[in-house]
């Protein structure tokens, strides 16, 4: 075969007439698909063997903003401790909501960067980094007993105390069936 035969192949077969091939677009779609079902799946059989029992009594904690100190509720059973100043311990195991709020100081001029970490165990788990505008804090998160958690800041002249607060309320217990 001479060279200048090669040059005018097609560098593609044309597929016969009435095929048709599937695309990527095609397989990742169905892919997404089949995947997304699977997690709903996963999620369902989660919820079925581990079913989460409402608390049965409110256990609610609140740093803030004044009196700059804990309010805490009094169950017979309670589910936090203060260990210090904005730290807590959790005493019980379970679903839990972390809330708050943290207002900038835009006075603030020091050298040190804003940013207000929300840590558990001394990992953070929040950062908030922008002074610009008041910004909320928390999540839904499990925790266990033993766990602490609190909030920091760079330096304590970066948020105003009088708008900034913080708190924790358990909503779940798990119940694991024997």
């Amino acid at each position: 075969m001479s060279l200048s035969r090669m040059e005018d192949m097609p560098l593609s077969h044309s597929s016969p007439q009435g095929t048709h091939r599937s695309s990527w677009k095609q397989w990742f779609l169905y892919s997404t698909i089949v995947t997304l079902l699977l997690l709903c799946s996963f999620s369902t059989l989660i919820l079925t063997f581990l079913p989460l029992k409402t608390a049965s009594e409110p256990c609610i904690a609140k740093f803030g903003p004044f009196p700059l100190k804990w309010q805490m509720t009094c169950p017979k059973l309670p589910c936090v401790n203060k260990t210090a100043d904005e730290k807590l311990e959790i005493l019980q195991n379970g679903l839990y909501l972390i809330y708050g709020q943290v207002a900038p100081n835009t006075t603030y001029k020091e050298p040190a960067p804003f940013e207000v970490r929300l840590c558990k165990n001394e990992d953070i788990i929040q950062a908030l980094t922008k002074n610009s505008k008041i910004q909320n804090v928390g999540g839904t998160y499990e925790l266990h007993a033993g766990d602490i958690l609190e909030l920091i800041y760079n330096s304590e002249h970066q948020v105003l105390k009088n708008n900034t607060y913080w708190g924790i309320l358990l909503l779940a217990n798990p119940q694991y069936n024997s």
